[in-house]
């Protein structure tokens, strides 16, 4: 299949989303503890996760007589949910048959056509991208303009929140979180951005190092929102070789301390994906000398999950 035509936003990108988001969303939380980095809780999102963001922006775009069709492990497809909701689109989310539990079941309370299919990110990928041929507006979780800008909303949030230098400390999939944020911090000059992917599937930085997709083997992972290959021509790629100053990976046993953390210190709920930044923090591996600031990216974990991660003693 041809590499779909995406166009690479810019930073005025991020300033147009930035005004359809703050008019819907308030801003996150951002959480300075005495000891240890901030927390910006993106948990406290209306679909508990950053997607909302780029999923309001691309959907601010399109027609309301145009239909929408997305793939999703489970967060952007409720963001986009939620925003065809609240902006009267018509949408079909496809996920994968082994997407989380907790996020279909949260799908299935918003308007929107729900179609399981395959057993993998790519399955649900693939067949949305056929259904999108047929007439509708395909918005990726990350390989779309809109989408990437309304991700970069969460630095304009930041700027508001902090001053002075910054290290900005988030999870890595398919790089429209880390594109956007980058995007943002172009236009600065004291903020450091760190990426944080899953051990199991390490599929940016293989791109990056390439210059171009390659095709990773995805373990599995408690990471599952992070845990996919990326599309053949994404534009998240050269964004984040531009604009993301360092590339890291977490161990199972460091998501699973993160989660334990972050119910323990802070009595706060993520899964694994949304803890990847505060498990490399925890673990040691982001150094500098600016200020942290973690993006706790979602909390939609399965409860049964959520407690075996913390009654055991995974290491």
């Amino acid at each position: 299949m041809a590499h779909r035509q995406v166009r690479t936003p810019v930073p005025q990108d991020v300033e147009r989303a930035w005004e359809i988001v703050r008019a819907t969303l308030p801003p996150t939380p951002l959480v300075s503890p005495p000891e240890g980095p901030a927390l910006k809780l993106e948990t406290m999102q209306p679909t508990g996760s950053f997607k909302v963001r780029g999923a309001l922006t691309a959907l601010a775009g399109v027609g309301e007589d145009d239909h929408v069709v997305t793939a999703s492990a489970g967060n952007h497809g409720l963001g986009v949910a939620f925003a065809a909701t609240r902006l009267g689109r018509r949408a079909t989310v496809v996920v994968p048959g082994n997407a989380s539990p907790a996020k279909v079941a949260a799908l299935r309370a918003f308007d929107v056509e729900l179609v399981r299919t395959g057993t993998s990110y790519a399955d649900a990928e693939a067949h949305a991208l056929e259904l999108a041929a047929r007439g509708a507006r395909y918005v990726s979780p990350y390989n779309d303009p809109d989408v990437i800008a309304g991700q970069g909303t969460l630095g304009h949030e930041l700027a508001e929140q902090t001053s002075g230098p910054l290290t900005v400390v988030c999870a890595v999939g398919g790089g429209g979180l880390a594109s956007g944020i980058g995007l943002w911090a172009a236009t600065r000059d004291d903020v450091r951005l760190v990426g944080v992917e899953s051990a199991a599937a390490p599929s940016m930085a293989a791109a990056v190092r390439a210059g171009h997709q390659v095709p990773v083997e995805v373990g599995p992972t408690l990471a599952d929102g992070i845990a996919a290959n990326l599309e053949p021509g994404s534009v998240t790629i050269d964004l984040v070789a531009k604009h993301v100053d360092e590339l890291l990976t977490v161990t199972e046993a460091e998501l699973h301390a993160a989660l334990r953390h972050l119910a323990s210190a802070y009595g706060l709920v993520a899964e694994g994906a949304g803890a990847a930044a505060l498990a490399a923090v925890l673990a040691g591996k982001v150094r500098t000398e600016s200020p942290v600031v973690v993006v706790v990216s979602g909390r939609n974990i399965a409860l049964p999950v959520l407690g075996e991660v913390l009654t055991s003693s995974h290491s």
